[in-house]
């Protein structure tokens, strides 16, 4: 389903249409990816080049503002160490030498992407929920965990 609908989102955003994709050249998931982003979003992203087309538009859709992506290197000073400082066992929250931290100039581009694609990945989990909102289940197709079910605390 979420794959049916990625392909409409594309074809109304005027993106070129993805190739299928055959069984032997499907993605794995990882496992990081499960942890955070959900399962079925997860095994679409993987599994659905109209989803994955849908999530690249979305990032490129994101502006994600400098004092965003300053705040977040201020914030989180303990990711950006030098390799030096880390094997010192430097602490990034006492006050540091300033050659103990990556120069934001150095790590803007970085944190401006990872923030861009967290963007984009909040923007993909609305979509997705106003898409499937008018969508309905066949009997029995339905997901056994959606509440909605009559059988709801269905184990597999």
């Amino acid at each position: 389903m979420t794959d049916q609908l990625a392909r409409r989102a594309c074809e109304e955003r005027g993106l070129a249409p993805p190739a299928d994709v055959s069984p032997a050249a499907m993605l794995t998931v990882p496992e990081t990816d499960i942890a955070d982003l959900g399962s079925i979003i997860a095994a679409a992203l993987a599994h659905s080049p109209a989803a994955r087309a849908l999530l690249a538009d979305l990032e490129r859709d994101q502006d994600i503002p400098e004092a965003a992506v300053q705040d977040y290197y201020t914030r989180n000073r303990d990711r950006f160490l030098t390799p030096e400082a880390l094997r010192r066992g430097v602490d990034p929250f006492a006050p540091t030498e300033p050659s103990d931290v990556l120069p934001y100039g150095h790590v803007r581009e970085d944190i401006a992407h990872a923030l861009r694609h967290a963007a984009a990945r909040r923007a993909f989990f609305n979509w997705l929920d106003e898409a499937r909102a008018d969508v309905e289940y066949a009997e029995g197709y339905e997901h056994p965990g959606d509440p909605a079910h009559q059988d709801h605390e269905h184990r597999h």
